[in-house]
């Protein structure tokens, strides 16, 4: 399918006669040889797009240009020079109005400060995307109050802003993006003001609804941890540029140069590494047709102690042991041996690293991994969870702590300049509000 979201050779300069600052920056000029020239160079060569149903996060700290890209995107700053495509429409040759009718059409935003009108209802501001399209009352308030019942904030349509907490409101505004009915959200910071414990609540009801509801998203952050919680891929920006596209995995195994590799060196990477990334095959499976025999066998050429068992659709049926199949074949059994004291655990590929111990500790039996429809996908002994520990814990440890440099604040984009200076406290997660 083609992408939803997609930017080519983006530029936004600000200053008089931007387009030459472009030119100078093709030909090798730097960004602050164009200050020297009173030009501010936001975003320069910025290429990227964004999948349906994907969440893409642009994740940067103060001045690197990722508030200015988003208002790109969304149609309140237009680009200097490069295109922006929203599915077939490309907003960089359309005029204002024809701008207006596609964000009414199919963007919807989700801001840092709330944006919530205070003298009207949480009903009435969860609908006022719909009422600015012009839907009549009986259904904008319809689907406003199966919005806000999405977020949990059922039976709240009546009451004032003024009487919820911070994390209400939030929810109020993603209502009001979800009850909008766009198929583009764009979340610019959309969690940074709220306190730790909400925010990774308000973290965890974005995924729940991605889950259920298949948005494209674009989210905005200058939190590390949010970026690699939350993104199918993540872009890491830098004065501007865009030092890299990928995944989680692939931006913390490699990271394209020593920017990116000092910025996600404080990493928690048993919260972002998930158990398909550390999981092994095993040299042998069986079916759960086979005997204590075939069993047998198969485990003295693996030289293992246990075996996997797999349904005929491949989810597991359980997991049996060496000794139980010895004691069967003594016996003549021919049903497999199955034992309560070695019983199995089983998680899905995406279960962060962080969440495997408890689980392996509790069982015998390697952690069995399954896919999104509980298929068999592998296997996770003790043994290698504990050295992907051990090389998680030597990645953390092995360089200093190291701020990436700050770049200068983004002319006309309020949300980066409210940021403090970036601390190692940003790059692990913590609030800079």
């Amino acid at each position: 399918m083609p992408p939803v979201i997609s930017a080519e050779g983006l530029y936004k300069i600000f200053g008089r006669r931007p387009e030459r600052g472009v030119r100078e920056l093709r030909s090798g000029r730097s960004r602050e040889d164009l200050r020297a020239q009173g030009l501010t160079a936001a975003v320069i060569d910025a290429s990227f797009s964004v999948d349906p149903g994907e969440i893409f996060v642009v994740m940067g700290l103060s001045g690197s240009g990722k508030s200015t890209l988003i208002r790109m995107v969304n149609g309140l700053l237009p680009a200097t020079d490069g295109e922006i495509r929203i599915g077939e429409e490309v907003l960089s040759k359309m005029s204002p109005a024809q701008v207006r009718d596609v964000r009414r059409r199919r963007i919807s935003m989700v801001f840092q400060n709330f944006a919530l009108l205070p003298h009207r209802t949480v009903g009435e501001n969860a609908a006022y995307g719909l009422e600015i399209s012009g839907v009549n009352r009986s259904d904008r308030e319809k689907k406003a109050k199966e919005a806000l019942e999405m977020v949990g904030l059922k039976g709240w349509d009546g009451y004032r802003p003024s009487a919820l907490s911070g994390g209400m409101k939030q929810r109020v505004g993603l209502a009001r993006a979800l009850a909008s009915g766009t198929d583009v959200m764009l979340m610019d910071e959309a969690f940074s003001a709220l306190d730790p414990l909400i925010r990774r609540d308000m973290q965890d009801q974005l995924v729940d609804l991605q889950q259920r509801l298949e948005k494209t998203i674009l989210f905005i952050t200058h939190d590390l941890n949010e970026a690699m919680r939350l993104g199918d891929r993540i872009a890491m920006m830098r004065d501007g540029r865009i030092e890299q596209i990928g995944s989680s995995e692939e931006i913390l195994n490699e990271p394209a140069n020593d920017y990116v590799a000092k910025f996600i060196q404080d990493v928690d990477r048993t919260r972002v590494l998930v158990a398909g990334a550390v999981m092994e095959q095993p040299r042998e499976t069986l079916g759960i047709g086979q005997g204590p025999r075939t069993a047998h066998k198969l485990l003295r050429e693996t030289q293992n102690s246990w075996l996997v068992v797999l349904e005929r659709d491949r989810t597991p049926a359980g997991v049996i042991w060496q000794d139980d199949v010895a004691e069967a074949v003594r016996l003549g059994q021919d049903e497999l041996p199955w034992s309560d004291v070695h019983d199995m655990a089983v998680v899905s590929h995406d279960t962060p690293v962080a969440e495997l111990f408890g689980k392996s500790a509790q069982h015998d039996a390697p952690l069995v991994v399954v896919d999104d429809e509980g298929r068999f996908a592998g296997v996770i002994p003790r043994v290698t969870l504990l050295t992907a520990l051990g090389v998680i814990g030597e990645g953390e440890s092995s360089s200093p702590a190291v701020d990436p440099p700050p770049g200068p604040v983004d002319p006309g984009a309020p949300g980066d300049a409210a940021q403090d200076a970036p601390t190692a406290d940003d790059r692990r997660g913590g609030d800079a509000r």
